[in-house]
């Protein structure tokens, strides 16, 4: 089975900018991969028409392979942009091999290991009371795995001070651990905005106990850092969905600095490094909390790896409340909530519908992250 064209479709989708990528071959399947590297779709999509250049031709189903040649084909191996195409073209790649051979990836990763795949949302209310009611209202709804993000709109306000951030956090997250009880699961997401001296701090802040785990509080370049804030609580952390690689993970797993390992499937090589990095956390003990912030085809390949691994914890959900009409009229047939949990696909390779008539007619829309500054005007991480 050869590989007759691949195709990168950046498009606007209800909030965002998706970047979606077809693979044909010459036995008329196609299979379809989405890439993670948000901002930055027409880089990737850039990389992708490099990479068709040797990939047409090759035998689709040399999946493994492939990967190789693509991450390490030119001197300068991997990096951001280029792991995004791999993670897309290997997603279609896997999605192929299931269809041609009639059953879901999971099946080919091994069978599920789970009857369905537990999620956790996320409350986007300001920290403080609005946030407490939501959090309540979401566990009254069946959640019991329930984040916090850093408790301000997408859109603003353009100045974060990590200080004052971090005490307001503090007792809003006190409070609501006493609202919620102990049963439900309480993290909270920083976006990777404070410094190790900072994230101590909110720790400190925090009786033991109050919530279950910490992801993100700082950047992750520098497992030092890590470590350093790593002596100074006992908190759980979870850690990488930044991370393109499984070098990249390497350290923070070995060493015991991530609790929960974020994997973004889109953004780290697709089926193919996903199922290592798992494996290489199952052996540390450490389970996946897979990272799922794009579009329906983000959401499947998730779903499919959730339920092949032993090692998961939950799967995130986009928990944003907007209009969904283009990914429901770009994917008739996307993944769907039941409750808090999704269903274990049963249809050959993804199980997703693309209409691609709806797809080609799309168009990109040039879209920023949103800055944040601090007090003194200077830059700080969205």
């Amino acid at each position: 089975m050869k590989i007759t064209d691949i195709s990168a479709f950046p498009l606007w989708a209800d909030h965002r900018n998706i970047c979606l990528v077809k693979v044909e071959t010459d036995e008329g399947i196609a299979g379809w991969g989405e890439s993670g590297l948000s901002g930055r779709e027409l880089a990737v999509t850039a990389m992708v028409e490099h990479l068709k250049q040797f990939l047409v031709g090759q035998d689709a189903r040399r999946i493994g392979a492939l990967w190789q040649e693509m991450y390490r084909g030119a001197y300068f191996e991997g990096g951001r942009t280029i792991t995004a195409a791999i993670s897309a073209i290997d997603i279609a790649l896997w999605d192929i091999a299931g269809k041609a051979l009639g059953v879901p990836i999971h099946q080919l990763l091994g069978g599920a290991q789970r009857d369905h795949i537990p999620c956790f949302i996320t409350t986007t209310e300001a920290h403080g009371e609005a946030m407490i009611a939501d959090m309540v209202r979401l566990k009254d709804m069946g959640w019991d795995c329930i984040r916090a993000t850093t408790g301000e709109s997408v859109a603003g306000p353009h100045v974060y001070d990590p200080r004052k951030a971090i005490a307001v956090a503090a007792d809003a997250l006190i409070e609501a651990r006493a609202a919620l009880g102990s049963d439900v699961v309480l993290g909270i997401d920083f976006h990777h905005r404070l410094q190790p001296a900072e994230a101590a701090s909110f720790c400190q802040r925090m009786p033991s106990g109050t919530i279950d785990f910490l992801e993100e509080p700082i950047r992750q370049q520098c497992p030092a850092a890590y470590a350093q804030l790593r002596s100074m609580t006992d908190m759980p952390f979870a850690i990488g969905e930044e991370f393109a690689s499984k070098w990249d993970f390497l350290p923070y797993i070995e060493s015991g600095l991530t609790n929960f390992a974020r994997i973004d499937i889109c953004n780290v090589g697709g089926f193919t490094e996903a199922m290592k990095i798992a494996a290489m956390a199952e052996a540390h003990y450490v389970d996946i909390m897979p990272h799922d912030p794009l579009g329906p085809i983000c959401t499947m390949a998730t779903i499919h790896m959730s339920a092949a691994v032993p090692n998961l914890s939950w799967q995130e959900v986009d928990p944003y409340g907007r209009s969904t009409a283009d990914y429901d009229r770009l994917f008739p047939n996307r993944p769907q909530l039941d409750r808090n949990r999704f269903a274990i696909p049963t249809a050959p390779g993804l199980g997703l519908e693309v209409d691609e008539t709806a797809v080609r007619a799309g168009s990109f829309a040039f879209w920023e992250c949103p800055r944040r500054y601090k007090p003194d005007g200077s830059y700080t991480n969205w």
